[in-house]
């Protein structure tokens, strides 16, 4: 996990890359230079997972949900590409994809469904956030990815 990416290692990252993303991060109080250089780095390395990580979670903790919401899509379709399953969640079932792996494309997408039905929770649609805690059950019986924690609290939101 490369500065809680999830599914990459360390020395999986392309220099320019690397660069780019640093350069987010030391930019990011400047919203609009931020973001600029994570769009580059997904426009420069598409397959490269942790651009969309990146920026969904600025997107996120930025109060742009909407926006979070559709990197965080963007990210889930490249990493069904990348890992030969299908892109929509709700297709999904445990023989899909090697779910238990702790690195690559299943893995983050994984992490990524988790975050979604987060953003779902938070953009109150409490049905669809359960719709997809319940395909994370399935498919990650295990809870690899901490689920439970959203689990939790939506279960905490809806008392």
């Amino acid at each position: 996990m490369v500065n809680g990416t999830p599914g990459v290692a360390s020395d999986d990252i392309p220099a320019a890359i690397g660069t780019r993303l640093q350069d987010a991060a030391t930019h990011y109080h400047d919203s609009d230079t931020a973001e600029a250089h994570l769009i580059d780095t997904i426009a420069a390395a598409p397959d490269y997972l942790p651009g969309y990580f990146a920026l969904y979670k600025f997107y996120f903790y930025k109060k742009r949900l909407e926006q979070a919401e559709q990197a965080a899509l963007a990210g889930m379709s490249n990493a069904a590409r990348l890992g030969g399953f299908e892109p929509e969640w709700h297709k999904l079932t445990p023989r899909s994809a090697d779910w238990q792996g702790g690195t690559g494309a299943a893995h983050f997408y994984l992490f990524t469904l988790k975050a979604l039905a987060f953003i779902h929770l938070r953009t109150n649609r409490a049905a669809s956030c359960q719709a997809m805690l319940d395909k994370l059950a399935e498919i990650d019986p295990g809870d690899q990815v901490g689920a439970c924690v959203i689990r939790d609290f939506a279960a905490g939101a809806q008392s």
